[in-house]
């Protein structure tokens, strides 16, 4: 009988699923099940609640992190691109709203 259980056993933690692929497989079925709207609507509630829990500090402390690590793991010509884009979209927006006012 001892036997038979560490059979069942080593047969169950070979059909567990890691953590990894729990958290992936939930994430399909949420996705298959809910649409743009609902992920907009729990951003929206997150973002509010986040903005209800902290203050500017901890705003500025997370974008000083945040330029820091992009600044690490980017190059010049990262900036260069990203301002030209920046640049483009910019100039495009202006033209669309002259052109309304017209």
């Amino acid at each position: 009988m001892a036997k038979n259980n560490n059979n069942n056993n080593s047969n169950n933690n070979r059909a567990k699923m890691s953590l990894e692929e729990a958290g992936r497989k939930g994430g399909e079925a949420t996705a298959r099940n809910h649409d743009r709207d609902f992920y907009e609507k729990i951003g929206r509630k997150g973002g509010e609640a986040t903005a209800q829990n902290h203050d500017r500090d901890f705003y500025e402390e997370i974008g000083r992190k945040g330029g820091e690590a992009t600044a690490k793991n980017h190059d010049r010509d990262f900036y260069e691109e990203i301002g030209r884009k920046g640049g483009e979209a910019r100039a495009q927006q202006n033209d669309n709203n002259n052109s309304s006012r017209r």
